[in-house]
């Protein structure tokens, strides 16, 4: 069964508090929480303060942090105490893959490791039994709003298959140009987290009744 991740990069911070309870009403149990450094990625969003504002608005949401930052592993026990269930760090930005897997995983949390477009599944085919989750990115890193890469869906797929292969549990989250028109088909593909930014926030429709209805088109997966 696929879940709907509302992305907080495409919340009013205004109304943040509003808007995340708003998703939870429609039945999101997954927040997710994007922090970029300027460096890895070419914007700047937020970090541990506002993980912990998420966590304190919704204690029983699982809060899925993506840290698209250079030397993750330095922050990533900061991130653990102010609140993350899910931490994903990137490939790209990490030498010691499995010195990070295991402080994620010391502080109680589940640890995934994310891919930019552009890197291969295959690149971690030594490590996805020790993760509880992989994350594609479908669109380059840095910016919200952007529409889906081509290829993008043979990619979950060719990443289901092999998990499925080796008879393992682990998630597949996609993040970047999910619409009203593709979201089903992604989840069909593989896809059993989706993350959702400008499609939950950025228009007039009610966040509740968005979040609830896209809910609905991807849970039969």
């Amino acid at each position: 069964m696929a879940k709907l991740a509302p992305s907080i990069l495409s919340c009013d911070f205004s109304r943040l508090r509003e808007q995340l309870l708003a998703a939870q009403a429609g039945g999101a149990e997954v927040i997710h929480v994007d922090v970029m450094d300027g460096h890895f990625v070419p914007n700047i969003t937020f970090g541990v303060p506002i993980v912990k504002a998420v966590k304190k608005i919704l204690p029983q949401a699982t809060i899925d942090v993506h840290l698209m930052i250079e030397t993750p592993r330095r922050y990533i026990s900061e991130f653990a105490e102010a609140g993350a269930d899910i931490i994903s760090f990137h490939v790209e930005a990490e030498r010691d893959f499995d010195a990070t897997i295991n402080l994620i995983k010391k502080h109680g949390k589940k640890a995934a490791v994310a891919l930019c477009p552009g890197t291969p599944v295959e690149f971690v085919s030594e490590i996805i039994s020790k993760l509880e989750m992989v994350l594609l990115l479908t669109v380059n890193p840095g910016f919200g709003g952007q529409t889906l890469l081509p290829g993008m869906d043979e990619k979950i797929l060719k990443l289901r298959r092999e998990i499925a292969r080796r008879g393992l549990r682990t998630e597949i989250e996609i993040d970047g140009g999910v619409k009203e028109e593709n979201i089903e088909y992604l989840a069909s593909r593989g896809a059993s987290i989706i993350v959702a930014g400008s499609l939950v926030f950025s228009d007039e429709e009610a966040i509740e009744e968005k979040v609830r209805r896209l809910s609905l088109k991807i849970k039969p997966y």
